[in-house]
């Protein structure tokens, strides 16, 4: 069995979206969650650490006006505070550690305890006034679970007064250059260093040599390429399915003799085809029949993902997280603006392609039969059917002005797709029992 292997559970994914909504409202009693009209919107940034393991999510929060809401702001603060509590962080960062920017009076006035300690790291400012009474809520938050990061962290003659306190300092790479005397300060404690703004392998490497230990950036899904090499033999046995997918009809002929050489995804399909969902009474054993079962679009991407997997191994599994959610969110959108939500969803689970083998796109373009809109969209044309994927691409990273221009480019406004987003979120983080 394929697994995403991300630290917060051994989960499966399977990525037919009737199916999977189906099961994920019938394993929660929950209902789902809905973007409130005054809040603007949201996105998360995973932090990893020096294995590629996602260890927490930071929450960034945008208002109406294109702008990082000021946590600095008692109204902002609040407002961020009773949003995750609407949403549940569990639902949010999959049970992993929320990073939660808040201010003075959020600290002061204990306002931060309506959301579980356990889950959530408090960021706090460098650039605070550290009262007493500041430093006294400091000490009574950790001492009831909550972990404590210092942000916005920018030079100075002598320790910051919380640093005995944090767990983490966080630190903008591209904001600042002195990190030496840092370094030395923290030598010999347990306070871990986080580096923000990781845009490139390069920034990820002189992150590793000053001594960071987590990483928060879109480095992962942006490697370094090998523009002269091709597609390793191991994997060009995955991709020759992958083109056989993308024909229309499925030619089962050559496609199931392919698929009988690849014993995990022979089993998802197995097994998906006989659990209750397809209310099938005998057993099935033929791939051909399964897949007839199934229909064309279910199997196409059951197996779409369980090659994504393959492809994935040795990079970081947030790589497929990230795919999954990018497919979902483009399939989702697709039906607001009357685009072809199958397309989307390939463009979405696609995108991330050349991170996973670090190959360029324009290689992998030319491996697969794609059609001409997914092809140029894939290769960042400015489209209408690329502009789902750009939105989401500037949504993950917090580039709020294009993000508002896309969505008013195509008679969106930034909420419904912001909400579109968080269910996709969710959707990626329900794990169906029947798939365990």
């Amino acid at each position: 069995m394929l697994k995403s292997g991300l630290q917060s559970a051994d989960r499966e994914y399977m990525p037919d979206s009737v199916t999977l909504s189906a099961t994920a409202a019938a394993s929660s009693h929950r209902a789902p969650i809905k973007w409130p009209t005054e809040m603007g919107s949201m996105a998360r940034q995973p932090i990893l650490d020096l294995r590629g393991r996602v260890t927490g999510y930071g929450l960034i929060f945008q208002n109406e006006q294109s702008a990082v809401l000021d946590a600095n702001r008692v109204e902002a603060a609040s407002t961020i505070l009773d949003n995750m509590v609407l949403f549940g962080l569990d639902r949010l960062t999959g049970g992993l550690p929320a990073f939660v920017r808040c201010n003075a009076e959020a600290l002061i006035e204990q306002l931060v305890a309506v959301v579980p300690a356990f889950a959530t790291v408090l960021e706090i400012p460098a650039g605070l006034d550290v009262t007493p009474k500041l430093l006294g809520a400091c000490r009574k938050l950790r001492n009831a679970g909550f972990r404590l990061a210092l942000v916005d962290f920018a030079w100075s003659p002598a320790p910051h007064p919380l640093l005995d306190l944090v767990e983490f300092v966080k630190v903008d790479l591209r904001r600042v250059h002195r990190r030496e005397r840092l370094r030395q300060w923290l030598e010999g404690t347990s306070v871990a260093m986080v580096a923000e703004g990781v845009h490139s392998q390069e920034d990820y490497v002189q992150a590793q040599s000053e001594g960071f230990r987590h990483f928060q950036g879109p480095y992962f899904c942006k490697p370094e390429m090998i523009k002269d090499r091709k597609i390793p033999a191991n994997q060009v046995f995955h991709v020759e399915i992958l083109r056989q997918l993308f024909r229309d009809p499925l030619d089962l002929r050559t496609l199931c003799p392919l698929v009988m050489r690849d014993a995990a995804l022979v089993y998802r399909v197995l097994r998906l085809v006989n659990s209750p969902i397809c209310a099938i009474r005998e057993p099935v054993s033929s791939i051909e029949s399964a897949i007839m079962i199934l229909g064309d679009v279910t199997f196409r991407r059951i197996a779409t993902l369980a090659i994504q997997c393959a492809l994935n191994e040795g990079r970081p599994p947030e790589i497929l997280h990230t795919a999954l959610v990018r497919a979902r969110f483009c399939s989702q959108g697709a039906r607001v603006c009357k685009l072809d939500p199958d397309e989307q969803y390939l463009i979405g689970m696609l995108s991330l392609l050349p991170a996973m083998l670090r190959l360029p796109m324009e290689t992998l373009a030319q491996e697969l039969p794609l059609s001409p809109k997914i092809r140029l969209a894939l290769l960042g044309s400015s489209s209408h059917e690329r502009s789902l994927l750009t939105w989401i691409e500037s949504h993950e990273w917090g580039n709020a002005s294009e993000s508002h221009a896309i969505a008013s480019s195509i008679g969106m406004n930034q909420q419904e797709l912001t909400q579109i987003y968080v269910d996709a979120l969710v959707w990626d983080g329900a794990a169906p029992d029947h798939l365990h």
